[in-house]
């Protein structure tokens, strides 16, 4: 039997919410100065109840050689890694209009 997207009510295999979701989200990327003139690219606004965060943290920390977290909803990844974010982020799925590099 088919599962059922509680969402929009399609069987699993037809449901699109994550794709449309992923399409309404609005992503800051922004650079900090932590303590001792460290630099760190902060991500907010990939919503943790639908994207697997600690995947996405995984995959960007082993890409791009760095440390990083996810904590409280924002992914910290030690450098400064804004456009190469901004292109994984896209070849993700997620729409390129809602991504904003600050």
């Amino acid at each position: 039997m088919a599962v059922i997207c509680k969402k929009c009510g399609l069987p699993d295999d037809l449901c699109a919410c994550g794709e449309l979701d992923k399409e309404d989200a609005r992503i800051v990327i922004r650079l900090e100065t932590r303590r001792w003139s460290k630099t760190t690219t902060l991500i907010e606004g990939i919503n943790p109840k639908l994207s697997d965060m600690q995947k996405i943290v995984k995959d960007l920390k082993s890409s791009f050689a760095c440390g990083g977290t996810a904590k409280d909803g924002f992914i910290m990844l030690q450098g400064d890694h804004r456009d190469d974010v901004k292109g994984y982020l896209v070849k993700k799925g997620f729409s390129e209009e809602a991504i904003e590099v600050q």
